[in-house]
């Protein structure tokens, strides 16, 4: 009889058979599942040096598991430098260092048109206009435009709120707009303001001062010094914001990156210069092998973080990559321009790398105390719930819905490194009675729990459940359907004046009840989940909710278009008027027959 048992990877062998160019090689186990992406300036060469001497004991262990190796042949290292990234960053294998950056950098968006506006933006840069940024984070960008308002007053009200205006509103009033929706300023003097907020974005702000002040002195010789008076204090807000801004020798646009790798935790502190202003910081912990040196980590974060988003000039580092002038080429390439990796600076920027290490020891010092403060809630949980074992992995689930409609409900996940986001999930109910959380509740745990028994996805050590006795009987009977009547489940319930810290714990297993008090650590833990998936499912809910009244009755009706739907809401006023409305009075909209009348009369009346 033939060996069930697959026969071990012969890696010289395999290696006799590469070619010597560049290229990215993949290594996968038995299972198909990706243990890790390399690049390589020779493939035979790279890929030969896990076969031929000896390893350090983790590379050994990844060694140990190939059952295959995957190339990828490209035509200079600079192209295997991407790729690998990109392959990193998109299939996470388990032993590289993963970037984690799961929200889109946001930017200042400025629209076409007369009276363009600025705004907030986030995803897609598919919009007519410019953008401005990426900035690091929301509040950045937020403080950008709240400066616009009080030094240029452009508007940054949506077009449909500005086009509908029969008077100026509230920013008009407080001195933020120039109110362009009603004409009090004309075409010229707004894309002036414009031109100057744009010259400002782009880090032109002298030559904005130096306009400004010799329109402020033809103001004033031609006696109109109300304007002038406008004009001098607007040139004071922007030298003050010039000198809080500004930093002295940030002449070029350059990111500035430290790492610091302490107990198994890595973080990288970015921050950003752009036409010599600092933008601010921001700061990322990516999943680093144990032996991974600080090098090591810039490179690879640098590779991964680079891919979508605009390089600039110059990146310093405060360690050196193995490949910096690789990396340097490769990114050059990927940006269109030229780009400088440097790592031994003086002067300027050297304070500011000395600046980056401040920034990264203190965000990681942050981190860790975190880590160990989640630690012992997790710790204390074991103790309250008397486990074997402290839980790896707390599910929680919660439904929430108005009066019965547009019911959802959540499940998010939390582990020792606090919530893992990647594996929240929301569920549309529907074939409920509305209100019924009970059945709401068993929909939800049943679409998840099916999916775990057909073998997909990993089950929790601990399910909470907001909810009491009712609740967790509905998880209990879910459960033991799968066969999963080894997963310890716990109600949340609120307690009699829902004040935080009275909640009760009901005990799946023997329905027992527990009231750790509001100085329990465990209860903390408990607390911070519940409340975790009660956002999640309630932001989903108002997103069904609110798409499901954007969406208008007369849509479902047979012989009714965009055209028809427009003109009947037109002559009723509304959905409202539209439904009050007789047979009669529906055939005097043009376009709507007597037969579409009487179809749209009885479909709005049952």
């Amino acid at each position: 009889m033939a060996s069930s048992i697959a026969p071990a990877f012969d890696g010289k062998a395999f290696v006799r058979t590469l070619s010597g160019a560049p290229g990215v090689y993949r290594m996968l186990d038995v299972a198909g599942e990706l243990l890790y992406v390399g690049k390589a300036n020779n493939l035979q060469k790279r890929v030969g040096s896990y076969f031929n001497k000896a390893l350090e004991s983790r590379i050994a262990a990844m060694v140990a598991q190939i059952a295959r190796i995957e190339v990828t042949l490209t035509r200079t290292e600079g192209e295997a430098l991407l790729l690998e990234s990109q392959l990193i960053k998109t299939l996470r294998p388990r032993y590289n260092i993963l970037l984690r950056d799961d929200k889109s950098y946001p930017y200042i968006y400025l629209s076409d048109g007369d009276y363009p506006r600025m705004a907030f933006h986030r995803g897609a840069r598919s919009g007519k206009g410019r953008y401005f940024g990426p900035f690091p984070s929301a509040y950045a960008v937020r403080e950008s435009l709240n400066l616009m308002q009080k030094l240029f007053k452009v508007r940054q009200c949506e077009d449909s709120y500005f086009r509908n205006r029969s008077r100026p509103c509230l920013q008009y009033q407080i001195g933020r707009c120039s109110a362009p929706c009603v004409g009090y300023i004309s075409v010229e003097d707004y894309q002036c303001d414009v031109r100057h907020a744009t010259m400002f974005l782009e880090g032109r702000s002298s030559a904005v001062i130096d306009e400004l002040a010799a329109a402020m002195e033809q103001a004033r010789a031609a006696l109109d010094f109300e304007r002038a008076a406008r004009l001098r204090d607007q040139v004071a807000g922007l030298r003050k914001l010039q000198a809080y801004h500004y930093v002295q020798g940030a002449t070029a646009d350059m990111d500035v990156l430290a790492c610091r790798i302490e107990a198994g935790v890595a973080c990288v502190s970015v921050l950003y210069f752009r036409n010599g202003i600092s933008l601010g910081s921001r700061d990322y912990f990516p999943r680093v092998p144990l032996d991974a040196t600080p090098g090591d980590v810039l490179g690879q974060f640098v590779a991964q973080y680079y891919l979508d988003k605009p390089v600039p000039q110059e990146l310093i580092l405060g360690d050196a990559p193995e490949d910096a002038a690789v990396l340097a080429e490769a990114l050059g390439t990927h940006a269109g321009h030229a780009v400088a990796v440097k790592t031994h600076v003086r002067g300027a920027r050297a304070r500011f790398l000395e600046l980056a290490v401040k920034n990264v020891q203190a965000a990681l010092l942050g981190r860790l105390s975190s880590r160990q403060t989640l630690h012992a809630r997790f710790e204390a949980l074991r103790e309250l719930l008397d486990l074997d074992e402290t839980p790896r992995r707390l599910e929680c689930f919660d439904i929430s819905h108005t009066l019965g409609e547009a019911t959802v409900a959540s499940c998010v996940v939390y582990g020792h490194e606090g919530p893992d986001k990647s594996h929240y999930r929301r569920f549309n109910i529907a074939g409920i009675a509305p209100g019924d959380d009970y059945a709401a509740m068993r929909q939800a745990l049943t679409r998840r729990f099916r999916r775990l028994a057909e073998g997909e996805g990993e089950a929790p050590d601990l399910l909470l459940i907001d909810g009491g006795p009712g609740q967790v009987a509905q998880a209990l009977e879910v459960l033991r359907e799968f066969g999963l009547g080894d997963i310890v489940v716990v109600g949340v319930a609120k307690g009699p004046a829902r004040k935080a810290g009275d909640e009760t714990l009901v005990l799946g297993s023997g329905g027992r009840s527990l009231q750790p008090g509001p100085d329990s650590a465990a209860l903390h833990l408990i607390q911070a989940v519940r409340d975790e998936a009660h956002r999640f499912a309630i932001t989903g809910h108002r997103k069904r909710r609110e798409a499901a009244r954007e969406r208008s009755a007369l849509e479902d009706i047979p012989g009714i278009g965009a055209q028809r739907r427009g003109a009947l809401l037109r002559a009723f006023g509304g959905m409202a008027g539209v439904t009050a409305a007789g047979v009669e009075e529906l055939t005097r909209v043009k376009g709507v027959s007597r037969a579409l009348a009487e179809r749209i009369y009885a479909a709005l009346h049952g």
